[in-house]
């Protein structure tokens, strides 16, 4: 069975995205390209947020969310709501309203042995303080935005401990970082 991957860039100062949840401060930063075709080549599904799939359907207009990165990956899409019921329906993309422990294992199911990405902030943090992860690849920006969306924010004391397994530079001074869980230390 595939692994459960978490895979995101960040600037320097730590944000995902900007206060509006804008990505154009990413600019033409590239990453290292054997990794990203790499996790592109061993992702099987994608297990999106609610408020990701919105945000990245008012950014990226007339894209399909199961053709992530720019068309070079295409498989099946799971977004987790509560509110299924106002969904558009999308060949390819599957609204579930369950545990986010159930999403994993029917993303992971649909992945057929691959592994399952986990897009969108708030649910990455939930499988995170869950123990869902089993991977988190961080692509680090040499750029500072100030504000926005923060890789990892809780309102409590949580502390996850990583491993780094991998260190990957590109020619425009990004670095890939690749980490896999440790045993909690809270």
């Amino acid at each position: 069975m595939g692994k459960v991957l978490w895979h995101r860039s960040t600037s320097l100062d730590g944000f995902i995205a900007g206060p509006n949840h804008e990505m154009d401060w990413m600019g033409t930063y590239t990453h290292d390209t054997d990794l990203v075709n790499e996790v592109i080549a061993t992702t099987g599904a994608i297990l999106s947020g609610r408020r990701a799939y919105d945000w990245g359907s008012k950014l990226f207009p007339g894209e399909t969310a199961k053709q992530a990165y720019g068309g070079a990956w295409n498989g099946p899409v799971f977004v987790l709501t509560h509110h299924p019921e106002d969904t558009v329906p999308e060949e390819g993309l599957t609204f579930l309203d369950c545990s986010l422990e159930e999403a994993v294992r029917i993303g992971l199911e649909a992945a057929n042995g691959k592994n399952l990405e986990i897009f969108g902030g708030d649910l990455a943090h939930q499988a995170a303080r869950q123990g869902l992860i089993d991977e988190l690849i961080i692509h680090l920006l040499p750029v500072m935005i100030g504000t926005g969306v923060r890789l990892f924010e809780s309102e409590e004391l949580v502390r996850l401990q990583w491993e780094r397994t991998g260190v990957y530079t590109s020619q425009d001074q990004t670095v890939s970082l690749r980490y896999r869980p440790l045993p909690s230390a809270q």
